[in-house]
This record gives structure tokens, C-alpha cells and sequence, in this order.
């Protein structure tokens, strides 16, 4: 039995199956995702989602959807299911569906009468295509399949609706045709390994309705456009391969190219294989460069989600090389930014303070998972060209003070992870002396200095060392208090008391200016008052301001979004400092806890971690339905877990 199976009872149940999504990608930027009953229920949705940078940086809706019908002695069962005005949905083929699972690929099984009709869906890697293989398993008499297109042609920010500037010309290509809806767009081929009839009918379907939108309080409403449908016979035991892409294929490929696809899948059959196929989705090459997206199915390539992913995205799952090539791309983003260049690589947000030290952690975990000489060798320059970027002042936004220690003006702009904003101006205006920052900067001290200076000190890593010496005694001073914990920033005499998970990093970095027992009470405090099933409350129940439960529209959604929502990456890190402090006596606790997610391989986007939780049971997921920091510290969690073992 499949690992990711739901029984009829499930897939029937609107209620049970809607909040399921699926994801699929091309690891280049484009995506398939719907819910498991192919009923689209959010404006990102679809079955080709696609970046056309000529357009600009976003994704766009080319094929929203494909409903099928069966026909037998005349009569239609039509399988698709779409949501329209005032809870109706039609045309209801949900009913039919038998099962669904999700072992290599996504395979719904429909029963209509005596026709059994399997569907199976992939992604084309590196390439715009995606394939839909339909079998027929059973049938007793006659059975003809029409295919029903739904064309959209929008970035994923946007709605279509009903207009006269449709083009509506098509022109037919070998079993299909290609059409394309506006000018500025590429040509959509939509074929079948099978000649078949297309039947030119257009129409609008109007009122399509998007129940996620709604929740999250936007416009929910659009009009697709179909040109018509496609029709053929299939006989019992056949398979005919669609094909929808921006480039045409030869239709006698088809077969054997959906064969040779699925033949590259990793099953998804245990709770680890489905984070590394999650954690592949998250590649993204474009142009001969490659990225790290920060989630599905909104983010793009973030560079400090980038740099605290990596480690366990590819280097937990012995993917060095893929770990190369991403932090190829990144350096050539770091120098850029250093140099104050404009690039045209796909990396947002380097200018935050945190982010070239987060470039020095991720370095320092291939250090150790892969190669403590070639860390030295590939970015042993690199190293010390941010350490000097960073000491000589250059950084906009971060100031070395005469203690030691390093102060970011986060006023006015969110810097830091914490980066919900209301009209422009940060909810949580994070400031000064930043927890996080300076548990960063003093590993980075230590780490390039052990690095740099191995063998014959220098005059660089000696600076480095008296300084991190400076930065101990000032960390202490400045953020440990009265009751054992870190304050979580200090600017001036305003000093922020509220228990927050930033903390954590510096008990869990290998070099730390706190001692044993100072480390243990930060863990102390944080499995007392921030610790969930579901990852590390962004703020503690006991601080003003808690809100745990990120619902609602926009702005209320903003202002939980660090108030207490829960946040599965953030618990990488304190399993970290757990297993630091209590060692192997710690495994069965880490374990324990991390059975918690396994369960969600089967909510929201099954197979995968969503963004975030609310911080408060039933800790439901919410936002963005996988999220790249998540799925890959629970990876590094399990490799931490592995070398106990061993």
C-alpha cells in the first residue's frame, strides 16, 4: 500500500480533500499545483505554471485545468470539479474517484459504471511540460475520452475575466493544437500520443471561485476561457499521454518520455523519501544559473532562506554537488552585493545584515558533513573577503561598535526573519543590538578565524580572535538577564524582555559566547514556554501581544505572523542545542519530536511542510504550502539524529 493514499471515503468528502494540495515541479521555476480532487482552490493554482521572463518575474497561469469526461452509450460523466457562487460545485466528478495515491506520481483511479480510468500526472524536469498519462483499466463496451482545457494566461498575482481581446485563433500541430490568448505569451501545445479530434467551441466559464483567496480576504473570482475540446476512443487496457508545454513534441515520444520520467522519481514511501522529493522541488535552474526557492507556491529565491536551507536541502542528503552548484550562483550574489553591482541573478533580499553570515554558517555545515579541506579551498577566500567586507564598515546596514559587537538600524524596514510589515513600517521593529545577529557574527569570528589561521597564525585571524573575545564578554553584558534567557534586542536603554525564539541560535552554533549552563537555560526556557508539536512559537503565550493563529485578512494576518505562530525550521536549531546539551540521551526526545511532521505528508500539501502553524492546537499549517527552511532543518534534524546512531 502506498505510503500517501486516501480511500474513497476521503476524496469524496469536499471537506476532508479540498484543504489537501498537491505540488509538482520542473526544478526550473515552473510548478503544477492543485488540490488531490483537481479542483483549483487558489489563485496559484494550476496544472502549468510558468516563469516568462519576458513578461516579467512572476509565474504565470498558461493551463488552469483539464476536465475529463467519460462517454459510453452516449451518456457523459464529466470528472473535473470546480467551485462556483454560493458553494456549488460542478460538475462534481469528485464522486467518482476511487482512490488516490502518490507513491512516484499522482494517480487519481475513477469509476464510472464499469469503466475504471486511471490518471497519472508528472512534471517534465528542466523542461515547461507537463504530462498526464490516462489508462483504462476497465470497460465493457465503448469508451470515448474528451478533454476540456481551461486557459487562463495570467501571472499568479492576477485574475482573468471574460473580454473581447482574446485571440482566439489556434492552429493544429500534430494530435492537438497550440493557441495562444495574448500577445507577449508563448504558444501553449496541447497534445495526445493518439490523433484525435478538436472541436472548436468557445466559450468563458464564468464565476470560478477560489475559497483560499477568500479566507485570506482578496478577490476570489475569475472567468477561464476554453477553446473547445479534444476527443478520442480508448480501448481496455490502453494509455494515451497528454501533453501541455510551450514547445511542441513528437506524439510517438509521449509514452516513453512519461516512462522515462517516472523512472527518476524516488518513491514517496516513507516520511524521509517525501522531504527529499520536497526538498528537490525547491531547485530552480534558470539560464545556467541555480537557486533555491524559499516556498511553494508564492516565494521566490530569498537569499538568507536560501543559505539556512542548503545545508539540509542537499548537503543532509548527500547531494554535495547540487550544494556546489547553488552556492556557485549565490557567491557571484554575494561579490555583486559587495562591490555595490547591479546582477541580473534571481537572489532578493542580500542586503539584510544577517545574510553574509548566514553565507558563513551554511559554509561551516560543508565543513563539517562534507569536507573540512575543501570548505578551505572552495570558499576560504570568500570567507575572508565578508569577514573584511564586514570589519571595514562597508555593509549599509551593519556597524562593528567599540565593544564588539554589531548594530543594524531596524526601525524603519523589517530586517531580520521577523519581516511582517503594516504600511510599510515593521510589527515588529527589531533594532540595535539583534540577538540573532550577534550569536551570528560571533560563530563567524570563530569559524573563519579556526579556519584561516590553521597552522601559522596571521595578523587577520588574530583580529578576528580578539575580537570574538571582546564580543563574548559584550554578548553577556548586554543580552543575558536576570532570569536566565536572552533579551531578543537592545537599542539605547530600550531593551525587548518578550521570550522569542532567536535565542535559540546560540545555544545550537558551534561556537557560542555562552557556557554550558547558560546554554541549557536558554534551552530551558524555550522548551518551557516556546516549544509545540509543530516547531518553536515565534513569541511566547507569557509576553503581551501573543497571537497564535494566523488567520484572516492581510493585515491581521500580518500582525500574528511572529506573535506566536509556530515555526518548524526554528526547532532544527533547538533540537540542535538539545542534542548538544544532553547528547545521546537526548535521541529518544528528537525522535519523538519529530514524528509530529510526519503526519502532515498527509495534510495540506501532502508530501511536504507548509510555512508556518498557528501556535495554538490544534496547530493547524498555514501559508505558503511547502516552505523550504522547514523541510530542510527537519533533513538536517534526521542526519543530526543518523551520526548518534552511528
Amino acid at each position: 500500500m502506498s505510503y500517501l493514499r486516501f480511500d474513497k471515503t476521503l476524496m469524496t468528502n469536499l471537506e476532508e480533500s479540498l484543504p489537501r494540495e498537491i505540488l509538482r515541479t520542473n526544478r526550473s521555476g515552473a510548478y503544477h499545483c492543485s488540490t488531490i480532487v483537481d479542483c483549483n482552490t487558489r489563485k496559484y493554482h494550476g496544472l502549468l505554471v510558468i516563469p516568462i521572463p519576458e513578461l516579467d518575474d512572476e509565474n504565470h497561469v498558461l493551463l488552469s485545468s483539464l476536465d475529463e469526461t467519460v462517454i459510453q452509450h452516449g451518456a457523459e460523466f464529466n470528472l473535473g470539479l470546480h467551485k462556483y457562487h454560493g458553494d456549488n460545485y460542478s460538475p462534481r466528478g469528485h464522486k467518482y474517484i476511487r482512490e488516490f495515491e502518490c507513491d512516484k506520481v499522482p494517480t487519481t483511479i475513477y469509476r464510472v459504471g464499469g469503466v475504471v480510468l486511471k490518471k497519472e500526472i508528472i512534471f517534465v524536469h528542466h523542461e515547461n511540460r507537463i504530462l498526464i498519462r490516462y489508462t483504462l483499466m476497465e470497460a465493457h463496451s465503448k469508451t470515448t475520452l474528451r478533454f476540456r482545457p481551461y486557459l487562463a494566461f495570467r501571472s499568479v498575482r492576477q485574475y482573468t475575466h471574460e473580454n473581447d481581446k482574446v485571440n482566439r485563433q489556434y492552429e493544429a500541430v500534430e494530435n492537438g493544437i497550440k493557441t495562444c490568448m495574448y500577445a507577449g505569451y508563448p504558444d501553449l501545445y496541447m497534445q495526445f500520443s493518439k490523433s484525435n479530434t478538436f472541436c472548436f467551441t468557445p466559450d468563458w466559464y464564468r464565476g470560478i471561485e477560489y475559497p483560499k483567496e477568500q479566507e485570506r480576504g482578496y478577490d476570489f473570482n475569475e472567468d477561464l476561457y476554453v477553446p473547445g475540446y479534444f476527443e478520442m476512443d480508448i480501448e481496455k487496457g490502453e494509455s494515451i499521454v497528454f501533453s501541455g508545454a510551450v514547445s511542441p513534441i513528437d506524439p510517438a515520444e509521449l509514452n516513453g518520455l512519461f516512462a522515462s520520467e517516472v523512472d527518476r522519481r524516488i518513491p514517496r514511501d516513507n516520511f524521509k523519501n517525501c522531504l527529499i522529493n520536497a526538498a528537490h522541488q525547491f531547485l530552480n535552474k534558470q539560464h545556467g544559473e541555480s537557486y533555491v526557492l524559499a516556498g511553494y507556491p508564492w516565494f521566490k529565491c530569498r537569499a538568507r532562506d536560501m543559505f539556512i536551507a542548503l545545508p539540509g536541502l542537499m548537503l543532509a542528503i548527500n547531494e554535495v554537488e547540487k550544494f556546489e552548484t547553488v552556492m556557485d550562483t549565490a557567491v557571484k550574489a554575494i561579490y555583486a552585493f559587495m562591490k555595490g553591482e547591479q546582477t541580473d541573478l534571481k537572489v532578493y533580499e542580500m542586503e539584510h545584515p544577517d545574510v553574509l553570515l548566514w553565507a558563513v554558517w551554511t559554509i561551516q555545515q560543508y565543513d563539517k558533513m562534507v569536507s573540512h579541506d575543501a570548505a578551505k579551498a572552495r570558499y576560504g577566500a570568500l570567507l575572508k573577503d565578508i569577514m573584511t567586507f564586514l570589519l571595514d564598515g562597508k555593509h549599509p546596514n551593519m556597524t562593528v561598535c567599540e565593544n564588539g559587537l554589531i548594530y543594524s538600524d531596524g526601525k524603519e524596514k523589517a530586517i531580520t526573519w521577523m519581516n511582517s510589515s503594516v504600511n510599510g513600517h515593521p510589527v515588529i521593529p527589531r533594532t540595535g543590538y539583534i540577538v540573532e545577529f550577534n550569536a551570528l557574527w560571533y560563530n563567524a569570528l570563530k569559524y573563519v578565524a579556526a579556519l584561516l589561521g590553521e597552522n601559522n597564525e596571521n595578523e587577520f585571524t588574530v583580529r578576528l580572535e580578539q575580537l570574538a573575545t571582546r564580543v563574548a564578554h559584550s554578548f553577556i553584558d548586554t543580552f543575558l538577564n536576570e532570569y536566565g534567557y536572552l533579551l531578543d534586542y537592545v537599542d539605547g536603554t530600550m531593551m525587548d524582555w518578550s521570550v522569542r525564539p532567536n535565542m535559540i541560535f546560540t545555544a545550537a552554533f558551534d561556537y557560542s559566547p555562552l557556557d554550558a549552563k547558560q546554554k541549557k537555560a536558554v534551552v530551558d526556557i524555550v522548551t518551557k514556554e516556546l516549544l509545540t508539536p509543530k516547531g518553536l512559537r515565534s513569541l511566547s503565550p507569557k509576553s503581551g501581544g501573543y497571537n497564535p493563529n494566523y488567520v484572516g485578512p492581510q493585515l491581521q494576518r500580518d500582525y500574528a505572523y511572529h506573535q506566536g505562530t509556530a515555526w518548524p525550521w526554528l526547532e532544527g536549531f533547538y533540537l540542535e542545542a538539545y542534542l548538544r546539551i544532553y547528547k545521546r540521551s537526548a535521541i529518544s526526545f528528537v525522535e519523538r519530536q519529530l514524528i509530529s511532521y510526519e503526519d502532515e505528508m498527509t495534510r495540506h500539501c501532502i508530501g511536504s511542510i507548509p510555512e508556518l502553524f498557528d501556535g495554538n492546537p490544534p496547530f493547524k499549517g498555514r501559508g505558503a504550502v511547502s516552505f523550504a527552511m522547514n523541510v530542510a532543518e527537519i533533513l538536517r534534524t534526521l542526519n543530526l539524529l543518523e551520526k548518534y546512531d552511528n
